[in-house]
């Protein structure tokens, strides 16, 4: 077989260890930063004010309004608050939706951002933006979101509740997972892929099993960064066309859809992916990945059915349909039958089943 490829590296500083965020504010100082706003969601305040009190005389204010899916008006007082206190750069910490308000502010404005992730979410390793507004989510790239210095330190996701752990880390799982059938996946991308995987699902069950131990965590924080770093790097497919659509329209978390989703759409698309089905059964060491995936997510807690995350039992049309009208690159076809088995299989929690015969798909829109 002869190899073709592009791989593009992104560019950014990672600083990875227990007791990292200690290392902010000479990190801080090194990037030359000096009017920084601290964004984070609110219950994130207390801890965004403590990371940032080493570095006090750098910071001209604390916006602790980030939302789930960045909705637009949320994104603009930010961007507003950001040009009134004139500040060089945004430092986010919490999940994604801190990472993506502090995206919607350098998207508009150019300020560099240090990210301090708490979840597993991924976001601090891409150039993707996302906004919503009226019912639907807008997403796209832009070389100025991507975070010029990303802290990862465990020790800040030990209080992470286990049940948001677990959709956390799901959701880094589907960014790896779609990562080997993208296509413009690399040989870089693939091996990347498939250790962020291994490491995933090997540390999420003993974050379930013992909360406190900063190892498992760290793991787990490690794959994740490996996901977002794949993320960054290739297209997404249906599996993250899907979650946008969803919850954009229906206001759904985005973790919980991701979890909820993915071995749905990996039962779809791994028969017609050869490669991606071999590196999720070698890294998962189980013949299939989508059965193992759905198991060890329901056994770790998380919730399979999107009815009980929320999404109505008439509301399938209306992703088929937004879906159809925006297609991603996807290893099957994507039909309003397949839409319409995946969905339903999801909306209840049933357990994943291969797509309705192809030949079927074609003749149905």
């Amino acid at each position: 077989m002869t190899l073709r490829f592009v791989h593009e590296g992104r560019p950014g500083r990672v600083v990875f260890g227990i007791g990292a965020a200690d290392r902010l504010a000479d990190e801080i100082e090194r990037a030359g930063l000096r009017r920084l706003l601290v964004v984070c969601t609110p219950p994130q305040a207390d801890l965004a004010r403590r990371l940032a009190e080493p570095v006090g005389e750098w910071v001209v204010g604390l916006h602790p309004h980030a939302e789930m899916h960045v909705p637009v008006a949320t994104a603009e007082k930010a961007v507003e608050r950001a040009t009134e206190l004139s500040a060089d750069g945004c430092l986010a910490v919490g999940g994604g939706s801190a990472v993506g308000l502090a995206k919607a502010v350098a998207k508009e404005t150019g300020l560099p951002i240090v990210a301090v992730p708490t979840t597993y979410a991924g976001s601090e390793m891409t150039s993707v933006w996302g906004l919503t507004d009226r019912g639907g989510k807008t997403t796209g790239r832009d070389a100025r979101v991507l975070p010029a210095l990303v802290i990862y330190d465990p020790a800040l996701t030990v209080t992470l509740p286990v049940a948001v752990a677990v959709t956390s880390g799901f959701n880094a799982l589907a960014h790896a997972a779609e990562a080997l059938y993208a296509p413009d996946a690399s040989p870089i991308t693939s091996l990347i892929a498939r250790e962020s995987v291994r490491a995933l699902v090997a540390a999420l069950p003993r974050v379930a099993a013992d909360p406190h131990d900063v190892d498992s965590r760290a793991e787990a924080l490690y794959g994740a960064w490996l996901a977002g770093s794949v993320l960054g790097s290739t297209t997404m497919s249906l599996h993250h066309k899907l979650c946008h659509v969803l919850g954009g329209t229906f206001d759904l978390g985005h973790a919980e859809v991701h979890t909820a989703v993915l071995p749905h759409v990996l039962a779809a698309n791994l028969p017609a992916a050869a490669p991606a089905r071999t590196a999720l059964q070698e890294a998962l060491g189980v013949e299939d990945p989508a059965a193992h995936l759905f198991d060890t997510a329901r056994r770790l807690g998380a919730d399979m059915a999107l009815e009980r995350l929320g999404m109505p039992m008439d509301g399938v049309d209306v992703v088929v349909e937004r879906v159809l009208a925006a297609p991603y690159a996807n290893p099957v076809p994507v039909t309003g039958v397949l839409l319409r088995h995946l969905l339903g299989n999801a909306l209840t929690g049933a357990v994943p089943s291969p797509p309705p015969d192809r030949r079927s798909d074609a003749q149905t829109p």
